[in-house]
């Protein structure tokens, strides 16, 4: 194969989009942040550009280069763009709003109520609601 470089990149762009939702998805510090997935796609980019630049059929390589950094786009889209456009939640409590009463199980496996947490707790109880799309 004498443009490996260029194959090289095509190949790496698309294991590095794969590799996102098959893998390293499922672990926060990857999921929220894909900062793996962004080295991979640097790295399949400069090999993409390297080999057009040794190429001889310029055209050819160009439009698999252009496949590949396609692949590197439509993922910061995916990625960055179409998951901020979730949509709102309107039945979540607002701030000072008296929250619904649930059961939830604490850290030992225990069903605890708000109420109950409330009648313990003279200074009220703090709750956080994260609103995540994991």
């Amino acid at each position: 194969m004498k443009n490996w470089r260029l194959w090289a990149g095509f190949v790496l762009s698309i294991a590095a989009f794969i590799s996102y939702f098959a893998f390293f998805y499922q672990f926060p510090i990857t999921r929220d942040v894909p900062w793996v997935n962004f080295i991979l796609f640097v790295v399949a980019t400069v090999l993409l550009i390297a080999g057009v630049r040794r190429s001889q059929r310029k055209i050819w390589s160009g439009i698999v280069a252009f496949l590949g950094i396609a692949v590197f786009a439509f993922f910061v889209f995916a990625v960055t763009v179409a998951t901020r456009r979730l949509p709102p939640s309107h039945g979540a409590p607002h701030v000072g709003q008296k929250a619904p009463d649930f059961t939830l199980l604490d850290s030992n496996g225990k069903s605890v109520t708000l109420t109950a947490l409330l009648a313990s707790s003279p200074r009220g109880v703090l709750l956080v609601f994260y609103r995540g799309y994991w």
